[in-house]
């Protein structure tokens, strides 16, 4: 600059430029995407007798068994972003009348055709019912489940429909190769994975399908996203035996991933946000004055 002559040090020439929107998980719940939500019961006997208090499937007459209330504090916040509150519910690990056959991906409701139960209501009732009929037996299978709503995710991929899966469990998984490739598969799919583990045994295998510090990976194929959140149970459970408040801390921990995933996919896929659908138009308010002899009066509030 302290030279007479000086013009410049060199230019840079823009070739293009653009400026690109961030959506959020907002966004597209205000466009219309529904929040499809399944759940899945661990139904192993690992979680000893359903008619005994030391069961984790206890029912007592006084409060609800950690499974009901993970499944209440999760679905109580989920529930508001699917418009017919009609819940597939599913169970695994169990035998089931009257031929003892054991099922990883049984309807809790009974109905194969439709295992949707309707609201959180719906699910606990179905859930009760499958404990007073099915028989606790085993293994700790994941793949099953995870197959299922990643069959129904894929048949919609154009952004109007994610669907979330809860699994509760009181155990060590015991097909973990398989229900690792089921959820590098899914992870392409509008869906993702919450994972409640209940109880007091290790969940090493569940910290790894998290995939928060190492990304999943099966036969050498990396997962194209984290859809995987888990969370132990008992980091839940209120000393004071506020059940509302550790609730609330778990719902939001549960669901803390769910918008980023949602978001992610979105973006993955090259999927706008669709507009917001436009309010019913209202006609301005009457003046009483100018109304027709005999018409009515409408107040606009």
């Amino acid at each position: 600059m302290k030279k007479k002559k000086y013009v410049n040090s060199g230019t840079v020439t823009l070739l293009s430029f653009a400026v690109e929107s961030e959506s959020t998980f907002l966004d597209y719940i205000k466009g219309g995407t529904q929040i499809n939500f399944t759940v899945a019961i661990d139904f192993t006997a690992s979680n000893g007798n359903p008619s005994q208090s030391t069961s984790l499937h206890y029912m007592s007459p006084y409060q609800l068994n950690a499974y009901a209330l993970a499944l209440t504090a999760v679905g109580e916040i989920i529930q508001h972003y699917d418009s017919d509150k009609m819940f597939p519910a599913l169970g695994f690990g169990a035998k089931l009348p009257p031929d003892g056959r054991v099922s990883h991906e049984f309807p809790l409701n009974g109905n194969q055709e439709n295992p949707s139960c309707c609201g959180i209501d719906g699910i606990l009732e179905a859930y009760h019912s499958s404990l007073r009929t099915v028989q606790l037996y085993g293994p700790t299978n994941f793949a099953p489940v995870v197959t299922h709503v990643a069959r129904n995710a894929a048949a919609v991929q154009d952004g109007s429909q994610y669907s979330v899966l809860l699994i509760i469990t009181d155990g060590v998984i015991s097909d973990m190769a398989q229900t690792k490739e089921a959820i590098v598969n899914a992870a392409k799919l509008p869906m993702s994975i919450i994972i409640v583990g209940v109880g007091q045994a290790e969940f090493d295998a569940m910290v790894e399908l998290d995939g928060d510090d190492v990304r999943i990976s099966s036969r050498g194929k990396l997962a194209e996203r984290d859809i995987v959140q888990f969370v132990p149970f008992r980091d839940y459970v209120d000393r004071t035996g506020n059940h509302v408040l550790s609730m609330a801390r778990l719902a939001r921990d549960v669901l803390a991933e769910i918008p980023d995933q949602l978001v992610s996919y979105m973006k993955a896929q090259g999927i706008r946000p669709r507009p917001p659908p436009a309010a019913p138009a209202q006609s301005p308010p009457q003046s009483p004055a100018h109304s027709p002899p005999g018409s009515p009066v409408h107040t606009h509030i």
